[in-house]
């Protein structure tokens, strides 16, 4: 990579975590609480008066549940209009959830508000003990298997066929509560 383009995408560093994090309606503090970064440097990352070390850069994209290339993947120099993406090139989409596997179906962030996956949620799996809580709306197609989601104080058990549609803004987890794994089409819009 010329020197020119390696700077390129350093300088994309600090603005493409800026918005990640307004995008998740965070502060500073609470993203520091979620990562383990302190405020001030994440502050110095943002503003480009610091180059994050490969440790900081982890536990950033952990907390802001995005892989580490988001960061420094390379732009398209004209923006795609339209993404194809063949059934065995999925890409694998981060989560600090376990036992949940998400492939993306759709076009990369930051040019499209859409983000769906493939789902292949493990016998057990949950969102955890902790309520979820973000802006934007998620939507989730059961293609087989059964999945619990709880929004507020409603709570739905979907099999094959069924869907939910939801605010994020509302506390919200899931959970296989079953013995057999489950696949659903996930689909989550992103907060302009």
């Amino acid at each position: 990579m010329p020197e020119a383009d390696l700077e390129d995408v350093v300088n994309s560093i600090g603005p493409k975590l800026r918005e990640l994090r307004d995008l998740n309606g965070l502060s500073l503090q609470q993203l520091s609480d979620r990562s383990d970064v302190s405020p001030a440097a994440i502050h110095k990352v943002e503003q480009g008066n610091m180059v994050p070390t490969i440790t900081t850069l982890l536990k950033l994209a952990n907390a802001l549940d995005r892989p580490v290339s988001y960061f420094v993947d390379e732009e398209d120099s004209a923006p795609a209009y339209m993404v194809f993406t063949p059934a065995k090139e999925r890409k694998e989409i981060f989560t600090s959830h376990t036992g949940i596997d998400l492939r993306g179906i759709s076009g990369p962030y930051g040019q499209y508000f859409v983000a769906s996956a493939i789902a292949d949620i493990d016998p057990g799996a949950s969102s955890g003990d902790k309520p979820l809580r973000h802006p934007g709306e998620e939507l989730i197609f059961m293609l087989s298997g059964t999945l619990e989601v709880d929004v507020s104080d409603q709570t739905v058990r979907m099999v094959a066929g069924d869907s939910v549609h939801f605010r994020t803004d509302h506390e919200h987890r899931w959970r296989n509560p079953t013995k057999r794994p489950a696949k659903a089409v996930w689909i989550a819009l992103r907060p302009s």
